[in-house]
């Protein structure tokens, strides 16, 4: 999918508006679909310039369900609900109406995006030096530091014995 600034699109949408070309004569010399071009012209007379913005957001869920309600009570077209709210994309409504029916509103809940980060996050506070909490803890470590020896003894031993 070829992207067009916010310039080829306003040149586009003003050539249609001033009666100088017809949708399709646009569409052909700019290499761009009649459908795109379309709304282009829709989101421009709705919005203005800043409709014609591309527009890279995380949308709220209230946001979502607002937008969701508007087309059901007003019986608005997915392509018409997107001019109204600006929408860059009507498959952005159609996802979102889809979400509801399959999962309801917990499928349209913001989800975090990218990878998982590897590390272990521990905001763990050390305890005041001689508290029992520090005491406690240092008991813990010390049996951990002597059962490791043990363990890793047994182990061998029972390595040893398999291998014989």
């Amino acid at each position: 999918m070829t992207k067009y600034t916010k310039d080829e699109k306003s040149h586009a949408v003003l050539e249609y508006l001033e009666g100088k070309k017809t949708y399709k004569s646009i569409a052909q010399e700019r290499n761009v679909s009649l459908s795109p071009l379309k709304g282009w012209v829709a989101r421009y007379l709705e919005h203005g310039m800043e409709g014609l913005a591309s527009s890279y957001t995380n949308y709220t869920l209230p946001f979502k369900l607002e937008v969701l309600t508007y087309m059901n009570e007003n019986g608005a077209s997915i392509s018409a609900t997107a001019v109204h709210y600006n929408l860059p994309s009507d498959s952005t409504l159609l996802n979102w109406a889809n979400q509801l029916k399959e999962g309801g509103i917990d499928a349209l809940k913001p989800k975090k995006k990218g990878r998982l980060s590897m590390k272990k996050e521990t905001k763990k506070t050390s305890p005041a030096k001689g508290s029992q909490e520090a005491l406690l803890a240092e008991l813990e470590y010390l049996r951990a530091e002597n059962a490791y020896p043990a363990f890793f003894r047994f182990r061998v031993t029972t390595d040893t014995l398999a291998l014989g």
